[in-house]
């Protein structure tokens, strides 16, 4: 059939990923530094992601195109994982500097990106490439007063839990953000208890799986916020 479908125009694109980001059908992602149409059948056509394209890459053309499915696009966000296909809030975002600066809100935030679950991560997330990354068991951010200054700022932040979360699909879900992007280095940032330590094996099998080798430090935190430890793995 003939239909409104989006077009890309690979010698403008620089590959930011906003298109991504504004495409809530996956149907565009970034593949060897640009954004590529994975299927058309998953564009709608309405061309909610051609304002957020800062080089005007993007147009929309009437072309002979699969017919829009909504069905394929909802297997489509489901295999890239149930929550993504859920979760509202789980729709990435990058977050501008400058947040609160009156004292009694401790100073700015450094989060850049959201989401920040391992869980909800998407592995095509434009912040990923290049990136220097903080993965932390959740517990961290609480006991260490300068999590922002000290851990956050500058890195892309993935948080989880090594105990409470299901193991496997966190091996996976790392392994595929490792496999897709390069990953400046890693730090793993968890508590003294022993079952925090779990996250150093996690992200150590998703290296393996991706066969990918990461320059990689960890920080071990006390229950009371001082750092114990740091070591390069």
């Amino acid at each position: 059939m003939k239909r409104k479908v989006i077009k890309i125009d690979e010698e403008l694109c620089t590959g930011c990923g906003e298109c991504v980001l504004a495409c809530a059908e996956g149907a565009i992602e970034i593949r060897q530094g640009k954004a590529k149409m994975i299927s058309e059948s998953y564009c709608d056509g309405l061309g909610a992601c051609i304002g957020e394209c800062p080089e005007r890459a993007l147009t929309i053309e009437e072309r002979e195109a699969p017919e829009f499915d909504e069905e394929a696009v909802k297997r489509h966000l489901k295999a890239k994982g149930p929550e993504l296909a859920s979760c509202p809030s789980s729709a990435m975002s990058l977050i501008p500097e400058g947040g609160p600066t009156e004292p009694s809100q401790g100073g700015p935030s450094q989060l850049r990106n959201w989401p920040i679950q391992i869980r909800l991560a998407h592995p095509d997330a434009p912040y990923f490439k290049d990136a220097r990354l903080l993965i932390a068991a959740d517990c961290s951010a609480f006991a260490y007063g300068a999590m922002h200054p000290d851990f956050i700022r500058d890195r892309v932040v993935l948080i989880g839990c090594s105990k409470l979360d299901e193991i496997e699909p966190t091996i996976n879900k790392l392994a595929e953000i490792f496999r897709r992007n390069h990953i400046k280095d890693i730090t793993i940032l968890h508590m003294e208890v022993p079952c925090c330590s779990g996250m150093r094996v996690l992200v150590k099998r998703a290296l393996e799986q991706a066969q990918k080798k990461v320059p990689l430090d960890v920080v071990v935190v006390s229950r009371d916020g001082r750092v114990l430890a740091e070591e390069a793995q």
